[in-house]
């Protein structure tokens, strides 16, 4: 199964300082291990826009997006048998700083259109 790992902004993300040394081997076990299929920092939310969908156009903000208190910061998509392993594994991860993480399995198209098949909720 695959996860999506989403960090959650702290004061420290939003300029784009870059992540503890402590990180960098934390990165490393996960590679060796063949958890980590990619993992990426974003820059901070001032070079990026956001797109609200309500009547009939899209309006278009841009940012930084100081009104919000969940700016995803970076992302890891990590790949394990279940999320119970997952979460086993990022509770090893050096934050200290007040950071959580969100974690979401991954559906891929095949299993989407399955669901649609089934009249699954959701899909």
């Amino acid at each position: 199964m695959r996860f999506l790992v989403m960090v959650k902004d702290t004061q420290e993300a939003e300029p784009g300082q870059l992540p503890p040394a402590a990180m960098k081997a934390f990165n490393e076990t996960l590679i060796r291990d063949g958890v980590l299929l990619a993992a990426e920092g974003l820059q901070a939310s001032s070079k990026g826009a956001r797109i609200t969908y309500s009547g009939a156009r899209p309006t278009v903000t841009d940012g930084p997006f100081a009104e919000s208190k969940e700016v995803v910061a970076g992302f890891w998509i990590l790949q394990g048998r279940s999320r119970e392993e997952i979460v086993e594994r990022l509770l090893q991860c050096p934050f200290e700083g007040g950071e959580y993480v969100e974690i979401r399995p991954i559906s891929d198209l095949e299993e989407i259109h399955e669901r649609r098949k089934l009249g699954a909720p959701g899909a």
